[in-house]
């Protein structure tokens, strides 16, 4: 018996999301993964070989079938690791070059925040970061689901203020510099973004 996961046609993360969600779900199972990128490729088998997986890749067309089996008495998974995390996020792009590419990368990376664990306690938006909990955001989706999940969402009030944002906050609360850094000293992890 094998569970198959169709992720043809999408992007990072989901074949990955996906994957892991099959595996969870269907322990001691075969997981096939059916895949239509070179990305989604190789992100599905170093999933695989981290949760003790041997995989084997089948090309037919221009799709690969990735087939997974746990190995009997393998219970290798990634290190989960205890404590809080803080990500502030000080821009509406991630990383620097392109910002087309920039929005769709901050997109893929809170979507893949919503099928994390419970470590992630507080979100500090911060200078042009503050764009993305206010009207017309394409993350407030994604953010108020996190919200719903208990995590703490704060948004610069000066920022805020600077770009005339403050009475388009969709989803969190105003916070103050103090605020925010008591919160990212306190935090036993911490991102910027």
């Amino acid at each position: 018996m094998f569970k198959t996961v169709d992720a043809r046609g999408l992007s990072c993360p989901q074949p990955v999301i996906l994957t892991k969600q099959a595996m969870n779900e269907n322990p001691g199972e075969e997981i096939v993964t059916l895949v239509d990128n070179p990305t989604a490729l190789e992100n599905v088998c170093k999933l695989a070989g981290s949760q003790g997986y041997t995989y084997v890749v089948e090309t037919q067309g221009t799709e690969n079938h990735i087939h997974m089996t746990k190995q009997a008495g393998d219970e290798t998974v990634l290190p989960v690791t205890a404590g809080d995390l803080a990500i502030m996020v000080k821009s509406q792009y991630f990383g620097q070059g392109d910002d087309e590419l920039g929005a769709i990368l901050i997109k893929s990376f809170f979507y893949t925040l919503t099928e994390m664990g419970p470590e992630l306690k507080n979100l500090i938006f911060m200078n042009g970061g503050v764009h993305l909990t206010t009207e017309g955001s394409p993350l407030l989706e994604h953010l108020q689901f996190l919200e719903q999940k208990g995590v703490q969402i704060l948004s610069c009030g000066t920022c805020l203020d600077f770009f005339g944002l403050k009475d388009k906050l969709m989803v969190g609360q105003v916070t103050n510099m103090y605020t925010a850094t008591e919160i990212l000293f306190s935090a036993d992890k911490t991102l910027v973004l």
